[in-house]
């Protein structure tokens, strides 16, 4: 059986499951260990794989439901190359089939968001419904205003023990105010993380695999683009930004200015700069570290901080960024249900256990919702309760 040619699948299912991955007929032909000639001909209807194939493409390259393929024609689904149009074509042929896994994955999260929370965002006070972002605007003003509406003062940043700390507490506030965070490990490490539109369930994803005070600026990275009502996905190299046609790299500068800004208040920040040598190039690795430690990020975003007010050059920053990136030390896996409760948005979360525990979903629809399954559920439900992670 397993030889047996299949019948009744359309050469644009083959054509169009590839493509959503972001594959090109070489990568699927040596996942597949078959010649490319034979996936072409395939994608034209010229000839077919056999069941045991099929599978293969459908659940392990793919990753869709076999029954997918047997659909009259390819389901209506965006695609990463509509949805960010503000990336190169380059960029977005670039994207690994990881990334674009993560992708489908997070729109899978926001239908189940619309399914969880009766197509009704349960914050009271959503900041899309108060702030839009414009570039023509101050960005000191409406950094202010973010902060304002995230109820984030300088006496309580400043108070924040350490990263992970700092990161769970912005994170918080942001799903308060209305935004879902989901994240996840990617194989593809230069991204940051991406932001999805949507009238009730827009979401932010981090790449996990990034330190910390990474992940703190990317969630006000993409908090921005989702206060231009702008979908993202972002990576920080200067290489990147400087390659992009002008209105989409002015639109990455205005984004990770407010970033900045949030984070690291401009008043607030000459304060702490007094105390800096006349030429900065010549200041400590303890100066900039003691900055980064007081508002949670990077030295290199403090560095980048000086660097945009043209106080230190642009080859000393990438040195330095360079050297400090060497120093990050690298953590292990840790636990599993620690993990996977800090990957899941924590408002959806405890709605998901919330409805299990008041008997309006099952056990199987509970897990399906997280992600994991049934088996594991009642030690996920624990570390949630206690809210695991960051």
């Amino acid at each position: 059986m397993s030889k047996e040619t299949v019948t009744g699948v359309q050469p644009a299912l083959f054509l169009w499951a590839r493509t959503s991955v972001g594959l090109g007929i070489d990568d699927v032909a040596q996942m597949l260990k078959r010649k490319p000639e034979e996936i072409e001909a395939w994608e034209r209807g010229d000839a077919a794989p056999s069941y045991a194939q099929l599978e293969k493409l459908a659940y392990q390259i793919y990753k869709r439901p076999l029954a997918l393929f047997f659909l009259p024609e390819p389901p209506q689904e965006e695609l990463p190359q509509r949805e960010f149009r503000t990336l190169p074509d380059t960029d977005m042929r670039s994207l690994a089939r990881d990334t674009y896994l993560h992708i489908r994955k997070a729109h899978a999260y926001q239908l189940a968001l619309k399914d969880i929370f009766d197509s009704r965002n349960p914050s009271h006070r959503r900041i899309l419904e108060q702030i839009y972002l414009s570039p023509k605007r101050d960005v000191q003003e409406q950094a202010q205003e973010i902060r304002s509406v995230l109820k984030i003062e300088m006496v309580r940043q400043t108070g924040w023990r350490n990263d992970e700390t700092a990161l769970k507490e912005w994170r918080k506030a942001v799903e308060e105010a209305g935004i879902f965070v989901f994240k996840s490990h990617f194989k593809q490490e230069e991204i940051s993380g991406f932001c999805l539109t949507d009238g009730q369930f827009p979401l932010i994803y981090l790449n996990n695999h990034t330190t910390k005070t990474r992940q703190i600026f990317s969630l006000m990275h993409e908090l921005a683009h989702l206060l231009i009502r702008v979908n993202g996905l972002s990576k920080f190299e200067f290489s990147y930004i400087e390659r992009l046609a002008r209105p989409e790299r002015e639109l990455e500068i205005f984004c990770n200015a407010v970033a900045a800004e949030v984070l690291m208040p401009a008043e607030d920040f000459r304060q702490q700069a007094i105390s800096a040598p006349t030429n900065l190039e010549n200041a400590s690795d303890e100066f900039f570290t003691a900055i980064a430690s007081r508002y949670g990020v990077s030295r290199e975003a403090v560095l980048r901080r000086f660097l945009d007010q043209k106080r230190v050059g642009r080859q000393f920053y990438e040195q330095k960024a360079k050297y400090w990136a060497k120093q990050k030390k690298k953590t292990g896996g840790g636990n599993w249900y620690l993990n996977q409760g800090a990957y899941i948005s924590d408002r959806f979360a405890k709605e998901v256990v919330s409805r299990h525990y008041r008997q309006q979903i099952s056990l199987e629809q509970a897990a399906d919702f997280l992600g994991i399954k049934p088996r594991n559920y009642a030690t996920l439900e624990e570390q949630i309760l206690r809210g695991a992670g960051a």
